[in-house]
C-alpha cells in the first residue's frame, strides 16, 4: 500500500507543478516525461542494481577517506580534536567533524577546475543530458554546474551567459538554483547521514530541477538562442547589470558564440564543393585548434597564488556556514520560546509538521513517521540542511530503510529561505533590472521549486528502498 502511495505522491508533486505553472499551454510534456522516466531509472540504478549500489558506495567511501585525510591536517593544528592519531572523529563537535574538512575538499575541487577537468566533465555530461532530455544546452549545463559548484558559484562563472539570455530563461536558472548542492560540501554531509543516499540525491536533484523549472515557468528557446556564450561575447552588447554599470560596445562577429551541436567543432571550415581533407590533415588541424591558445582567453593565475586564494575562500566558507548554523539554530530556539508563551506545545516543528504532513504521507510513510518527517522538512526550510543533519546524525542509522532514504535525499540540497536571498542578491550583481524584477515577482515559485525538487527526488529514491 505504501508503495502505491509513493507512486501517487510523485504524480501529485508533478500535478502541483502544473497547477502553479506560469504558462500551462507551453509545457513540453514529452521532455518532462523523458526526464521523469530517466530519473526514476537513475534512482533504481543507484539503489537497487548491485553494480549501481557498489558505485555509489565506492564514491561515498572515497569521500569518507578524503575526510580522514583532512583529519590529519586538523590534528596537526588542533591536537586531539579528532583523536590522538587524527583519525577518530566520534568525540568531536560539529565544526571539527563536518566543517573543518572543507579546508581540504574545497581546494581539491578548485584544483580540478584549475587544470580543466571539472569544466570538461560538466561540458560533456551537459551535452549528453541535453541530447537525451531535449532541453536547451545551457540549462542542462547549468544543472550540472550548480550540483558541483553551488548556486552562487555556478551563476558567477556563467556571468556572460546570464547577461545575454532573456529574463524568462534567467528565472528558470533562479528556480533551478534552489535545489543545488556543492560537491566540496558533500564530504561534510556524508559524515552526518548515509553517504550512499547523499550521493544518490545529487543526480536526482539535477534532473528534477529541470523538470520543475519546465513545469513552473516553461520557456520556448529558439534555435538561434540555444547557444553557449564564450569569452569573446564580452565584447557584445549585453543586458546591463542592475547597478547600472555599462556594457562593452557591440561587436558584430558571428564567431563570438560557440554552438555546441556543430558537428565540425574544432575543425577548419571547408569551402563549398571542396574535396574532404585527408584524415591526417584533419587530425593535425584538430590538434592545432584544440591546443592553440585563444588570444582572447585570460591568462591563468599562477598556481600557488590560485591555491592560496582557494584556501582562504574555504576558510571563509567554514565561517559562513558556522555563523549561519549558530544564528539559525538560535533564532529557531527563540521563536519556539516565544511560541511557547502562547502554548507550550506550539513550536516551528509542529507548525510545519501540519503544513507538510500531507506531502510527507505521499512519500510512502506511516502517519507517525510522516509527522516526524514533516517536522524535519520544515526545520530544513527555515534553517538549513546542516541543522537537520546534525540533529539526526546519531539516530538516522536506526531508522527504517525507506524513511532513512527519503529523509536523507530530501535534506540533501540548499533549498531554504536563506538561499532565496542569496540567489536574488547574486542576480542583482549579474543581470539587469528587467531580469531582477521578474525574479523578485516569482520568489514564491522559487521556494516552491526547491520544495518540489526535494519531494520528487525523495519520492523517486524511496520507490526502491523498503
Amino acid at each position: 500500500m505504501y508503495l502505491a502511495i509513493n507512486i501517487v505522491g510523485i504524480l501529485i508533486f508533478l500535478l502541483i507543478g502544473w497547477i502553479f505553472s506560469h504558462d500551462r499551454k507551453h509545457i513540453q510534456w514529452v521532455s518532462v516525461g523523458i526526464m521523469t522516466a530517466l530519473n526514476i531509472g537513475i534512482a533504481g540504478l543507484l539503489t537497487v542494481l548491485p553494480w549501481g549500489r557498489a558505485a555509489v558506495h565506492a564514491a561515498a567511501s572515497a569521500f569518507s577517506e578524503l575526510v580522514k585525510v583532512a583529519f590529519k591536517g586538523i590534528n596537526f593544528a588542533l591536537a586531539n580534536w579528532v583523536g590522538a592519531d587524527g583519525t577518530h572523529p566520534d568525540a568531536v563537535n560539529f565544526v571539527t567533524s563536518a566543517l573543518l574538512p572543507i579546508l581540504l575538499v574545497v581546494p581539491l575541487f578548485d584544483i580540478l577546475t584549475y587544470i580543466g577537468f571539472l569544466p570538461w566533465l560538466i561540458k560533456w555530461i551537459g551535452r549528453g543530458l541535453s541530447f537525451i532530455t531535449r532541453q536547451p544546452k545551457f540549462e542542462t549545463f547549468f544543472s550540472i554546474e550548480m550540483m558541483l559548484l553551488g548556486s552562487t558559484e555556478a551563476l558567477a562563472v556563467s556571468k556572460l551567459q546570464v547577461q545575454k539570455m532573456k529574463p524568462a530563461r534567467n528565472l528558470m536558472l533562479a528556480m533551478m538554483s534552489m535545489s543545488c548542492v556543492t560537491a566540496s560540501i558533500l564530504a561534510a554531509y556524508t559524515t552526518m547521514v548515509p553517504g550512499d543516499y547523499v550521493l544518490t540525491a545529487v543526480p536526482l536533484n539535477c534532473i528534477n530541477a529541470l523538470i520543475v523549472a519546465n513545469l513552473l515557468y516553461p520557456v520556448k528557446v529558439d534555435k538561434e538562442e540555444d547557444v553557449i556564450a564564450t569569452i569573446a561575447d564580452s565584447s557584445e552588447t549585453i543586458e546591463a547589470p542592475a547597478d547600472g554599470a555599462s556594457s562593452a560596445p557591440a561587436a558584430a562577429a558571428d564567431n563570438t558564440v560557440s554552438t555546441l551541436d556543430t558537428a565540425t567543432d574544432g575543425l577548419a571550415a571547408q569551402p563549398a564543393g571542396a574535396a574532404p581533407a585527408p584524415a591526417g590533415n584533419r587530425f593535425a588541424a584538430w590538434v592545432k585548434k584544440t591546443f592553440k591558445r585563444d588570444p582572447n582567453k585570460p591568462k591563468k593565475e599562477p598556481f600557488f597564488s590560485f591555491l592560496g586564494d582557494s584556501i582562504l575562500g574555504a576558510g571563509r566558507l567554514v565561517l559562513i556556514i558556522a555563523a549561519n548554523v549558530i544564528a539559525f539554530v538560535a533564532l529557531a530556539a527563540l521563536i519556539n520560546k516565544l511560541l511557547g508563551l502562547i502554548n507550550p506545545q506550539l513550536t516551528l516543528e509542529h507548525i510545519f509538521g501540519v503544513i507538510l504532513y500531507i506531502p510527507s504521507l505521499l512519500l510512502g510513510l506511516d502517519p507517525g513517521t510522516a509527522w516526524q518527517m514533516a517536522g524535519y522538512m520544515g526545520k530544513k526550510l527555515v534553517t538549513n540542511e546542516f541543522v537537520v543533519m546534525h540533529e539526526v546524525t546519531k539516530t538516522i542509522w536506526a531508522f527504517a530503510p525507506h524513511y532513512k532514504a527519503v529523509l536523507t535525499v530530501f535534506i540533501t540540497s540548499f533549498a531554504n529561505f536563506s538561499t532565496v536571498g542569496m540567489i536574488i542578491g547574486c542576480f542583482k550583481g549579474l543581470a539587469g533590472k528587467e531580469t531582477n524584477d521578474l525574479i523578485s515577482k516569482n520568489v514564491g515559485r522559487m521556494l516552491l521549486a526547491g520544495i518540489l525538487v526535494s519531494l520528487l527526488s525523495a519520492g523517486m529514491a524511496g520507490l526502491f528502498v523498503w
